[in-house]
């Protein structure tokens, strides 16, 4: 007996202002279609966020024409997402060979918190390069769980005792304290009022 392959779908855009939140919408609408729960649509959102917009803000080295400019390149980047392992997976393949940068940012800093909620958002992340005929580049991917870590499952939550979580909750408890929660707060605010 044969299975269907697991969801899969993709999207490229040119890399214009506007990307970024035509990749959100997208996201949300194909997410929603596959009937994810709304908690993991709202991090995948946030994480393709991230992604796209360091597609789209770190040009090809010299590059410094406007995207509207008619002297601008066509430059486009792919928007993939994945339902696999009980996992939403997301990568984003821009041409850009630059590998992503893990920074810790100061409190004032005004960017440079990319890859640092990705980080924090997944359960996994990483990224490759990408070399073929037709372009040179990088692939920057991250998963989010179906089910979140820190909730045990239904059968988990039967055989812990009231009050106690089971050793399967206790070891998949998420490490806060690697992310400052009132930077990722403020982070979510701006995201969200765009």
């Amino acid at each position: 007996m044969s299975q269907a392959p697991p969801p899969s779908d993709s999207l490229t855009l040119a890399t214009t202002p506007n990307a970024v939140r035509w990749a959100r919408l997208h996201t949300t609408d194909i997410l929603s279609r596959w009937r994810v729960p709304a908690t993991v649509i709202e991090t995948v959102e946030l994480i393709v966020s991230e992604l796209t917009t360091n597609a789209v803000q770190h040009p090809e080295e010299g590059e410094q024409v406007s995207p509207y400019s008619s002297l601008s390149a066509l430059r486009t980047f792919e928007l993939v997402l994945q339902i696999g392992n009980g996992a939403v997976r997301v990568s984003v393949c821009d041409n850009d060979e630059q590998a992503p940068v893990l920074k810790q940012p100061g409190v004032d800093a005004t960017s440079g918190r990319g890859i640092l909620l990705v980080a924090a958002m997944s359960s996994k992340w990483g990224h490759y390069p990408v070399r073929n005929r037709d372009r040179a580049g990088k692939v920057v991917w991250a998963e989010v769980n179906l089910v979140p870590a820190a909730e045990p499952r239904r059968h988990e939550r039967a055989r812990s005792s009231p009050g106690q979580p089971s050793e399967a909750g206790r070891s998949a408890l998420p490490r806060t304290s690697e992310v400052d929660p009132h930077l990722l707060g403020r982070v979510l605010v701006g995201v969200r009022g765009l």
